[in-house]
């Protein structure tokens, strides 16, 4: 009994507060996207928002499960929790049934559950697991190899379910790891892969002027040319040499681009490859006179920029579905397709912009009653919110939200234990990734994945799964006094 006292003294109360509002306000939201004017219970099992409930019970229940189990239990069975959940993930690739094109829903008798969704929890452990032993550097090869085998075995089985929006949330880690001492080279590279697609694609088969010369290729090599002089300034404190890139960079391209302009048109990639050429052979004859690391980081950094370059067109062109082409064509403005792969977008920013300032109401959704949004209760129960909460039920939605992210900043710094920061901030990294993502495609500014938003959206084994992520880390900073 005085243990348990002791625990409840020690939980965090705000941020249980704020996941019951969270909760609540989720299922408020699901009653008014599934709601049909012929029903008349909002508590009907038969019913979405009926079952909810029942979901959202069990989740109170299973919430206080986890807080009862002593701390030591999540640490001691990290790896077989992890081990169990491979195994799962595994199986689920042979003999889950086809649903809407994956394979990732086991059916249990009358209930469907997402192995995927508590893969989460489970990698977050082993995580931490790893990572709290003595003299742990995440900078050593063999770690970050470990770290990195961690994260992408689940990666790639959910791939192989065909959900690769869930599998892209395990991406979410890096940013877990870039606290714990990940080089900030890699989440600089992850950030330059991103904006070299996004150019790439968007300005593929846009001219530069006069000049036949692509728009997309000719600013990713002109940012890698800047880049790699700014690579060289940063880790290696030499200003002569990044001046000297960058010097050459601008110089020769401005007067290649007078050439071709008002003599003879021709296509400028060509002078950025003969740049790009330079700039490599200058940095590896820099970092083998100086033996300084930091030359040859910005030469291999510049060599696999123009790979990702061109090859992220093949995989765009080759490997990527058709829709998923589509999706990303209608992001980046190539294609507008209201009937199609930006219906759903659009029919969500209608809904949301209907709303006004405080919206039509609860269950007064005109877009939601008349079902104009597929997956409204699911992957697009935001624009729910934004129609019958209006703008400023939504931004009550984004501040809980706020307050539950700086809520878990907090409680992972103030962790004595390294596993118990691991994991904080593991779980801090996968509501972060799942609430700008989610948020972010129902308003047209992210891809459409089809990720849940944590609380809100329709699924058992969505709440369930979050659940266990933050009540585990309750449990664990419970805890905190007796571990220091």
């Amino acid at each position: 009994m005085r243990r348990n006292e002791s625990i409840l003294k020690s939980l965090d109360w705000t941020t249980i507060v704020v996941y019951l509002l969270l909760v609540a306000f989720g299922w408020v939201s699901i009653c008014g996207a599934s709601y049909d004017y012929s029903e008349h219970d909002l508590l009907d099992f038969s019913t979405r928002a009926g079952k909810q409930f029942v979901w959202i019970i069990c989740s109170f229940g299973l919430g206080a499960v986890l807080l009862m189990l002593d701390d030591l239990f999540y640490d001691t069975f990290a790896y077989l929790i992890y081990g169990i959940l491979i195994l799962l993930l595994v199986v689920t690739i042979f003999i889950a049934p086809d649903t809407k094109g994956s394979r990732s829903w086991l059916i249990l008798g009358p209930v469907s559950l997402q192995p995927a969704e508590f893969a989460k929890f489970a990698t977050a452990l082993a995580l931490a697991k790893c990572m709290n032993v003595y003299g742990f550097v995440l900078k050593t090869w063999k770690n970050a190899l470990t770290v990195g085998a961690l994260i992408l075995v689940p990666m790639l089985l959910i791939i192989m379910q065909r959900e690769t929006g869930s599998a892209l949330v395990y991406l979410a880690f890096f940013l877990m790891l870039y606290r714990e001492g990940m080089p900030g080279v890699i989440l600089f590279a992850g950030v330059c892969a991103v904006l070299y697609f996004v150019l790439g694609i968007r300005y593929a088969d846009v001219m530069l002027a006069d000049t036949p010369t692509p728009l997309g290729q000719f600013l990713v090599l002109t940012l890698i040319l800047l880049f790699a002089a700014g690579m060289t300034w940063v880790y290696t404190r030499r200003t002569g040499a990044a001046k000297l890139i960058a010097g050459v960079t601008l110089g020769a391209l401005a007067l290649a681009l007078a050439v071709s302009e008002w003599l003879v048109p021709f296509n400028l990639v060509w002078v950025l490859w003969g740049l790009c050429i330079l700039a490599v052979g200058y940095l590896g004859f820099l970092a083998l006179q100086s033996r300084r690391p930091g030359y040859l980081l910005a030469a291999v950094f510049a060599l696999c920029s123009v790979g990702f370059l061109y090859s992220s067109d093949h995989v765009f062109n080759s490997v990527l579905e058709s829709h998923q082409q589509v999706r990303i064509k209608v992001l980046l403005g190539l294609e507008e397709d209201l009937s199609g792969a930006g219906y759903n977008v659009n029919q969500s920013k209608i809904a949301i912009g209907s709303g006004g300032l405080t919206g039509k109401g609860f269950l007064n959704g005109t877009q939601t009653k008349l079902k104009y949004v597929p997956e409204q209760d699911t992957d697009f129960i935001f624009c729910t919110v934004g129609e019958e909460e209006g703008f400023l039920g939504s931004a009550a939605v984004l501040v809980l939200f706020l307050i539950l992210i700086l809520r878990l900043i907090v409680l992972a710094e103030r962790q004595p234990t390294t596993f118990g920061r691991v994991y904080g901030y593991s779980v801090l990294s996968i509501f972060l990734f799942h609430v700008f993502i989610n948020i972010g495609m129902v308003l047209g500014l992210t891809p459409v994945i089809g990720i849940p938003l944590p609380f809100f959206s329709y699924g058992g084994s969505s709440l369930w799964g979050f659940t266990i992520l933050l009540f585990i880390f309750l449990r664990i900073d419970a805890s905190r006094d007796a571990r220091k």
